[in-house]
């Protein structure tokens, strides 16, 4: 497991992506997670700070594609946080692809199990548009459910919207979206394809942290999925969500 903690390190450092590493071995999801953890505690030692999780797999489609039943996640680190309306540099990635999210910060603890949706709703301080930039250090995308685990759920970089929302102000289930490509609609969404609700993914998170003894901090931001397909991006491009009654979140690949 350590030997392939380091290769997906190296292939995120060197951007030089690598062979499915599930491809080899007969590698479950809970091995997968260990070796997330692996590089999970490299970082941390390294001084960098969990600032929360994603995720991944929160539609049905996706899940019925890599033949399983339930999400998976990812941590997000301080150093992967981008501003709202900045830039992102494509040089520091493999092969980036665009989400857009709802995200929850959370106001309170989340301890599992037995965590519901309406308890993330309690919970949260504030949610806010949300774009994720996923990548993975795989070649080609070429993924199972155990590759993109290992590989810290393939996360890279996030873009958090400047306007919070209180959760009780509007359903979070309804909340339409529309992204934009380089001043063009390109997909559109709605809160429901996350699991029926924003916050289901959420509840799931916690009470599947309690497995690893771990709990959701006060403070996390959890982004839990996106609300259309991925969508590939290069150097140029501009990017923009627009969700209804929560505002609006941008990047710019350089």
């Amino acid at each position: 497991m350590r030997e392939i903690a380091a290769r997906l390190e190296r292939a995120a450092r060197d951007r030089v992506a690598i062979d499915p590493p599930a491809a080899g071995c007969a590698m479950t999801a809970e091995d997968a997670y260990r070796i997330q953890i692996i590089n999970v505690d490299r970082r941390v030692a390294s001084g960098r700070k969990i600032v929360g999780r994603k995720i991944g797999l929160t539609s049905l489609a996706m899940q019925k594609m890599l033949g399983v039943d339930e999400p998976d996640f990812g941590h997000l680190f301080d150093d992967m946080m981008l501003v709202n309306g900045g830039e992102c540099r494509v040089n520091t990635l493999i092969l980036p692809r665009v989400e857009p999210e709802i995200a929850f910060v959370l106001g309170r603890e989340l301890r599992g199990p037995g965590i519901t949706c309406n308890d993330v709703l309690a919970a949260a301080d504030y949610v806010t548009p949300a774009l994720e930039i996923i990548d993975t250090r795989i070649r080609d995308w070429k993924i199972t459910l155990a590759d993109t685990i290992a590989d810290n759920a393939s996360s890279a970089r996030v873009v958090l919207g400047e306007r919070k929302t209180k959760p009780a102000a509007l359903d979070l289930a309804v909340v339409a979206m529309t992204l934009q490509k380089n001043n063009a609609v390109v997909e559109q969404g709605v809160g429901s394809a996350v699991l029926g609700h924003p916050a289901e993914p959420v509840a799931w998170l916690a009470n599947k942290l309690a497995e690893f003894s771990q709990t959701l901090a006060a403070g996390s931001v959890v982004i839990p999925g996106a609300l259309c397909r991925a969508i590939d991006v290069r150097a140029g491009d501009l990017i923009v969500a627009n969700f209804e009654g929560l505002g609006s979140v941008s990047v710019r690949f350089v």
